[in-house]
């Protein structure tokens, strides 16, 4: 991997065991889990083979369960293990070139260091005209938690920290599929806001989904208990609802493309219209350096 290493992929896996080990919290991953089997089901393909690329929990296999249109579906991330399951990073992919029908991920390519690297390993080991399709979060999730910190850090602390992942954002992600080589890339972005009665019970769930801070450039030092008192202060004044209770956001980015095939609707070649859109829209054409009238 090339490129800066903005999360610690080790401190990942701990975590995420951690919240294994604990009651896990999963209403996000299992609400974006059922969403992805929706939009699957208007796929009309049949894939023999898939993967679940880096999904820390059985979710997204336990809401394709169902799907008659997928045969083999295995799990792999790093702490995958039983039958159909493979011990994977998602920055390096174990499969050969064009071994894989269908890659689907939901809430894990967020945490990758190299992206556009992984995007590229993934369109590799799809077949031609296989399909990717993947949820990720956007950056704007937990920006009043991120707002709210960085707020009380700098009134008490004379300074800020990285605490909340710079994650990307739709148009990013888009101009990333292109790079990747995917064919007919499309990118949607859905905004969740929950409501909760305290800023410390929010970051008790995140403990929980084992989302807490992985960045590499985090502050070692404990978290002083003035600084989260101040910052629970600010979040319940900036962004409470009239019943006290406080906002969320949540950004889901959905992202999906194809692997390359002959097969698929290619774009005109520029200069063969055989009709001006001017007559399509019924109107006249205005030459350069003409005003309109």
């Amino acid at each position: 991997m090339s490129g800066p290493v903005v999360f610690d992929r080790m401190l990942l896996r701990r975590r995420r065991r951690r919240a294994q080990a604990l009651a896990p919290e999963t209403f996000l991953i299992d609400r974006v889990a059922d969403d992805l089997a929706e939009r699957l089901a208007t796929v009309l393909r049949q894939f023999d083979v898939a993967v679940d690329l880096g999904t820390p929990t059985e979710a997204v296999r336990e809401a394709l369960a169902t799907n008659a249109t997928i045969g083999t579906l295995i799990a792999a991330h790093p702490l995958a293990t039983g039958q159909r399951a493979v011990a994977a990073d998602e920055e390096a992919l174990p499969f050969r070139d064009g071994a894989l029908d269908l890659v689907v991920s939901a809430l894990a390519l967020q945490f990758v260091n190299d992206l556009p690297g992984a995007l590229i390993q993934i369109r590799r080991a799809l077949k031609p005209d296989g399909l990717f399709l993947a949820a990720m979060l956007g950056g704007d999730t937990l920006t009043e938690l991120r707002q709210a910190f960085a707020e009380a850090e700098s009134e008490v602390e004379g300074g800020v920290s990285p605490r909340i992942a710079p994650f990307t954002d739709v148009r990013e992600t888009g101009a990333l599929l292109q790079r990747a080589g995917f064919a007919l890339p499309v990118t949607d972005v859905e905004r969740l806001t929950v409501r909760y009665s305290s800023p410390f019970i929010l970051m008790g769930e995140l403990r929980r989904m084992g989302a807490t801070n992985v960045l590499t450039e985090r502050r070692r030092s404990p978290l002083r208990r003035d600084t989260l008192k101040r910052m629970a202060q600010i979040y319940a004044r900036r962004f409470s609802d009239p019943d006290g209770k406080m906002r969320v956001t949540f950004e889901i980015i959905w992202l999906s493309g194809w692997a390359p095939h002959e097969s698929q609707q290619q774009p005109l070649r520029p200069g063969s219209a055989q009709t001006r859109l001017a007559d399509a829209l019924g109107t006249r054409e205005i030459g350069t350096g003409e005003k309109a009238g």
